[in-house]
């Protein structure tokens, strides 16, 4: 049997609950029979791939590998997950780099199958990371099917940290953002902006993001996410706001989240 996770409420006060409970709901999750099967299988296999073809030719192998950043959707796209594989991440050419959701330089970063890098498929280390990555990944896709912000909250809660631990400049971050689906999602409607912001040229858009979140949190930079109180902020007005478009949809968010907002700060 397969666990269910358990959300009693949503917006904030759902997402006290699932803070509270999220160890002992991941473990329940990751150890019940269907996926420890998939991990089982995993790290008996993983090490006898040395190509991209090997990987993408065994679709269980694929779910976990793609499962473990997101991508789970693109299963059944061989010929283009192969390509990002093969191509690596080393060459500014490389398909990864070109592409803006930057989830797919990670994917092909971690497996190490491009030209001149080492491949980590035979590094225990490296495969339990994976795993540990697509049970969190696969908890978050079971929260979604109840609550897709909840999905995407926990999504944030280490993905921000983990951009803004990265050591590439604070514009660079942005971008990065920008080009990652969940998140882009996330800040944009934590800071009451509109989803046709992408249609506005690039700068402009750099610009309108910076100022938004200064007026959050005090600080336009990405780096702040290092603390998890500032995520949690984020966080807080994401939630709000997204439960009060969903109860008052066509109505002015911006307003009645404040208010909601107010209630716990």
């Amino acid at each position: 049997m397969s666990f269910q996770p358990v959300l009693v409420a949503n917006g904030i006060a759902g997402w006290r609950f699932l803070q509270r409970t999220y160890d002992s709901q991941l473990h329940n999750f990751s150890n019940s029979t269907t996926r420890n099967r998939e991990t089982s299988y995993f790290m008996e296999k993983i090490g006898t791939v040395k190509t991209a073809e090997d990987l993408v030719s065994d679709r269980r192998l694929l779910q976990v590998a793609l499962g473990a950043f997101g991508l789970q959707d693109d299963v059944n796209n061989i010929y283009f997950v192969r390509k990002i594989l093969e191509d690596g991440t080393a060459s500014p050419d490389a398909l990864a780099n070109k592409l803006s959701d930057k989830r797919y330089r990670e994917f092909s970063k971690a497996f190490g199958l491009g030209p001149g890098e080492i491949r980590t498929t035979g590094l225990v280390t490296f495969m339990e990371d994976i795993v540990a990555r697509h049970e969190a990944a696969g908890f978050e896709e079971a929260i979604g099917t109840q609550d897709e912000s909840m999905r995407i909250a926990l999504y944030a809660r280490h993905e921000l940290k983990a951009l803004a631990q990265d050591r590439s400049g604070e514009n660079a971050k942005w971008f990065s953002l920008m080009g990652t689906p969940p998140l882009r999602q996330m800040m944009e409607t934590a800071l009451g902006l509109p989803s046709g912001l992408g249609r506005i040229d690039i700068d402009k858009q750099l610009e309108i993001f910076k100022d938004k979140l200064q007026a959050l949190t005090g600080s336009a930079n990405v780096s702040q996410f290092t603390d998890p109180d500032m995520v949690e902020k984020v966080t807080v007005a994401y939630l709000a706001r997204a439960q009060i478009s969903s109860q008052f949809p066509g109505t002015s968010a911006a307003q009645n989240a404040l208010t909601l907002l107010g209630g716990f700060s």
